[in-house]
């Protein structure tokens, strides 16, 4: 299960579009950026974020009985402090991993900032979650 959290992540960072920014309101510092100079990222780097997910992901009982899998596409935006806000579901499976999907997002630790000029940025951030059975 590992390696396919591993590379459906991997996938996640080659997703994201490729434009200025996203004007949510007339002010320069409420823009969120779809594709800042510098991506926002999970603290320590990337295999940490594929550890906390290891260790956080639990997958339903109800998706397992029905033997549900797939990837969930979550989007999310990551505020200038790090925080996460707006986490959604972008490409859903079931109700039941999407849920967890958007539980396990929503519960990690506060995101070190994407960057435009210097500053820290808003930025619309997505990560598919496999969810998998294995054989």
């Amino acid at each position: 299960m590992k390696k396919i959290l591993l590379t459906a992540l991997a996938v996640a960072f080659l997703l994201t579009a490729k434009a200025q920014s996203v004007d949510t309101t007339k002010k320069d510092t409420d823009k969120v950026f779809l594709s800042p100079e510098k991506a926002p990222q999970f603290p320590d780097g990337i295999e940490q974020f594929y550890d906390y997910l290891e260790r956080n992901i639990h997958y339903p009982s109800e998706a397992r009985a029905k033997q549900e899998q797939g990837s969930v596409v979550v989007i999310m935006i990551v505020e200038k402090d790090g925080s996460l806000s707006n986490v959604k579901v972008a490409r859903h499976v079931s109700p039941s991993l999407d849920q967890e999907a958007v539980r396990v997002i929503s519960a990690s630790p506060k995101w070190i900032p994407g960057t435009q000029n210097g500053r820290p940025v808003r930025s619309m951030h997505t990560i598919p979650i496999a969810f998998s059975l294995g054989k």
